[in-house]
């Protein structure tokens, strides 16, 4: 279980806040009642979880560039945080082969950005990086990836997020290790949960689909990911950047993601919606074309659980349910900042 109350009162900056999953990591530290503030573009889209969730009035928001480091350096000054998260990205796979060179300026600069202002602020104490399950060189096997496997990427965004890993790497060997900080990368797999509104993502798709009574495209039903709801990984963060404040030993670089049952391919994925949502919601498979990406991913995290003794908590099946939950409260215009923080509870009880 994680002992929130660590967070309370203490002063912890999120990066990329106005995206999905940095305004579910806020809505959890505001709860938590922790002095947030958030560094980001506007939200991605309209509409957004960030305005929805009700967050912006309960915190400090800052909207930036992770590129500007001028801005961010102000920022450090101004907040003075003890605890940094990054999440700050370009996040769509697609999107960085239509432009490479802002997701290589966003994803390997930014996070320069970010690591030369905790070298600047002795104010920071935990710093955690979040990347992306897809860091690795992908050799489609079928066991799990390890954090001490070689790093690679084979499209611009995974490749960007590899190299914001060797960045973050770089900095610690030259200037963390000799400073009173504690460092981790994060490397999560697909996460799914409601507010994601994001175009080329599997579930939003899915509920823009049912929504309309369309029939779900599915481009690649046989590829498989490691799914997770968006508050496991979220949860492993938290606990990363609590206890590598207490204890240096803790840091390091970490695999988040699910058990090997609930790594399914795309089709089931779409599947299981199916029969959650009801309503005779049914996907077909049609391929769009479009460029290269990963057919069979999976992580090891036997590190997470042995460091923390750390476990998955929502299944596939559970996390689409409540996914699929969010989704029709949306729709039928309830309190989401309610449906969320019902949803976090939840988790956070939940043995």
């Amino acid at each position: 279980m994680l002992n929130m109350e660590f967070y309370r009162d203490r002063k912890v900056l999120v990066t990329g806040h106005t995206g999905f999953k940095g305004a579910w990591l806020c809505k959890i530290l505001l709860n938590a009642g922790a002095d947030v503030t958030g560094y980001s573009l506007e939200p991605p889209t309209k509409p957004n979880l960030f305005e929805i969730s009700g967050i912006e009035q309960k915190m400090r928001s800052v909207i930036g560039d992770i590129r500007d480091l001028e801005r961010l350096k102000e920022i450090f000054e101004e907040v003075q945080p003890e605890v940094v998260f990054h999440l700050a990205a370009q996040p769509i796979v697609r999107d960085s082969y239509k432009d490479p060179v802002y997701t290589y300026e966003t994803n390997v600069m930014g996070t320069v950005n970010i690591c030369e202002c905790v070298r600047m602020n002795p104010c920071v104490k935990s710093f955690l990086n979040v990347t992306t399950d897809k860091v690795y060189h992908n050799n489609e096997w079928e066991w799990g990836y390890r954090e001490t496997d070689p790093l690679d990427g084979y499209d611009p965004y995974s490749n960007s997020k590899s190299c914001s890993e060797l960045v973050t790497h770089s900095y610690i060997n030259s200037f963390f290790n000799n400073m009173d900080v504690a460092v981790s990368t994060a490397r999560a797999g697909n996460v799914i949960g409601g507010g994601d509104f994001a175009n080329d993502r599997i579930i939003p798709d899915c509920i823009r689909a049912a929504e309309k009574r369309e029939n779900i495209i599915v481009r690649n039903p046989y590829s498989t990911r490691p799914y997770q709801h968006v508050l496991e990984p979220l949860v492993a963060y938290l606990r990363i950047a609590k206890e590598q404040y207490g204890d240096r030993r803790c840091s390091g670089s970490y695999n988040v993601g699910p058990d090997d049952c609930d790594c399914v391919a795309t089709g089931e994925l779409a599947g299981i919606f199916c029969e959650c949502w009801g309503e005779g919601a049914r996907w077909e498979s049609r391929s769009s074309g479009g460029p290269h990406e990963a057919n069979f991913l999976k992580l090891d995290c036997s590190k997470l659980k042995k460091t923390f003794g750390w476990q998955p908590r929502w299944h596939v099946r559970e996390a689409v349910e409540r996914t699929v939950e969010w989704a029709k409260a949306w729709i039928a215009g309830a309190d989401m900042a309610a449906c969320m923080d019902r949803q976090i509870e939840e988790f956070l009880n939940d043995e």
